[in-house]
């Protein structure tokens, strides 16, 4: 395991902070992964302020979607959401998904998303919550591994799956470790590499091919 994400698995990285409501941590206890409720997600977002999508889901297509977004809220992160029970299980990942199997990445779990947010891309006003610019990093299928429900995969905490996206692809696994932290892992299998996450500053969005900083001026 290399040092810096020692500390992640310790408990010690300060990940996402609670400063401007941002869902990477939520001021409140985070929603239990496997919530299918989105109540949580109404309640903090005001739709005449936002443009977020409201909280009512689509139908899903035939293939369960994946989607990894980029957060400059009071604290980078990545989001990291799979389609599941109509909604969209999300975790915070503060150094993002890694395609290193030595990296085992924080994942710190909030409240259930709707899936049209798969597709939502632009800038949270200051003083709602989550404030901040959003991009969509990657995006594409995923599906379960081992058999298990992924409600009853998550309640026992762990989760194997499989990605088919533009940046990331094959086995990764969502693991609990202690209370409501989990850690992100990708198999070491031929899709697996060194890479690691790239800087979040100078990452562009798969829709768009625009960064985080060009994203946000073309908000104003």
């Amino acid at each position: 395991m290399r040092r810096e994400d020692h500390r992640a698995d310790n408990g010690r990285g300060k990940g996402p902070r609670a400063a401007r409501g941002g869902p990477g941590h939520p001021s409140g206890p985070a929603a239990p992964a496997s919530s299918g409720s989105l109540g949580t997600y109404r309640e903090r977002r005001d739709f005449s302020r936002t443009a977020e999508p409201e909280a009512e889901s689509p139908s899903g297509g035939a293939a369960a979607r994946f989607v990894v977004q980029i957060h400059d809220a009071s604290s980078m992160h990545f989001d990291f959401r799979l389609e599941a029970d109509g909604v969209l299980k999300s975790w915070a990942v503060p150094k993002g998904p890694s395609t290193d199997p030595q990296d085992k990445r924080l994942a710190m779990p909030t409240e259930d998303h709707p899936l049209a947010y798969r597709n939502f891309e632009g800038t949270i006003a200051e003083g709602e919550y989550g404030a901040g610019t959003v991009i969509i990093w990657d995006e594409g299928t995923w599906r379960q591994e081992r058999g298990r429900s992924v409600r009853e995969a998550l309640e026992r905490g762990h989760l194997s799956f499989r990605l088919d996206g533009r940046k990331l692809r094959g086995g990764f696994a969502l693991t609990r470790f202690r209370g409501d932290a989990w850690l992100l892992v990708k198999r070491d299998d031929g899709s697996a590499g060194r890479r690691g996450t790239p800087d979040p500053t100078r990452a562009r969005s798969a829709r768009t091919g625009r960064t985080l900083r060009q994203t946000a001026a073309g908000a104003r």
